[in-house]
């Protein structure tokens, strides 16, 4: 999470109010009473870890399982005070499951996953676009997460990406994409029915980017509006 998050929520969150961390392994946050996670306990904290000692949770009190198995989560609604996820939506394979598991057991929590800007900037991680094991670009707004399954077109197809060094100097904040909710939240998967339209979605995102920055872009304006015109035609939500 991101350093001013951790200290945002160690400040507000009451110490009565039971923390829940989903996807935790690589680095928790030493706050939750709870982690949810596919790992085991013993392996914990590759990353590091969130907050500062000690550790409220044990190894009683962290649920190693598969979170997108369908199953619903061992926790009765609104049971969580506070519900944690972050960077683990955009590596599962149905994130539309979890958020809804999360809404349910929980009364209010904190998303974060990577912005759209630094999954679609080329050598992030390798020669390849974004962070290669991730399966989705990721939108919030409006108390909403829309996941569109992340093409390998976008290695493929330059007006689809940033160029290398995009994200040099870049603050933490620029990186993410936050959602601090309460009370519950909706979640989507956006899909097309053509590869056009596909296309619009990813273009149109970095060229208006490019735009905002004052990069010269090689899509024209009439042809940046046709790409927002379809985005708006053909998202499908589910």
């Amino acid at each position: 999470m991101l350093e001013a998050t951790v200290n945002r929520l160690l400040e507000e969150l009451p110490d009565d109010a039971v923390v829940l961390d989903i996807g935790a392994w690589g680095c928790p946050f030493r706050r939750a009473d709870w982690v949810l996670d596919h790992m085991p306990y013993e392996t914990r904290g590759l990353y590091g870890f969130d907050g500062p000692e000690p550790e409220r949770f044990d190894a009683t009190r962290w649920i190693q399982r598969d979170i997108c198995d369908h199953e619903p989560l061992p926790f009765a609604d609104d049971e969580i005070d506070f519900v944690i996820c972050s960077h683990t939506l955009e590596d599962v394979r149905d994130p539309i499951w979890v958020c809804q598991e999360i809404a349910r057991i929980g009364k209010a929590g904190y998303i974060e996953v990577p912005s759209r800007v630094e999954e679609q900037t080329y050598g992030i991680q390798g020669d390849w676009v974004g962070w290669g094991h991730h399966h989705w670009l990721v939108d919030i707004a409006d108390n909403n997460i829309d996941f569109f399954f992340k093409h390998h077109i976008l290695n493929g197809k330059p007006a689809a990406r940033f160029p290398a060094g995009w994200m040099e100097g870049r603050a933490p904040e620029e990186r993410v994409q936050q959602l601090w909710w309460s009370g519950g939240f909706t979640a989507r998967e956006v899909t097309f029915a053509n590869y056009e339209d596909t296309d619009a979605y990813l273009e149109s995102f970095v060229q208006e980017e490019m735009a905002r920055r004052g990069v010269p872009t090689a899509v024209e304006p009439e042809r940046r509006g046709l790409l927002r015109s379809a985005l708006r035609a053909k998202a499908k939500p589910r």
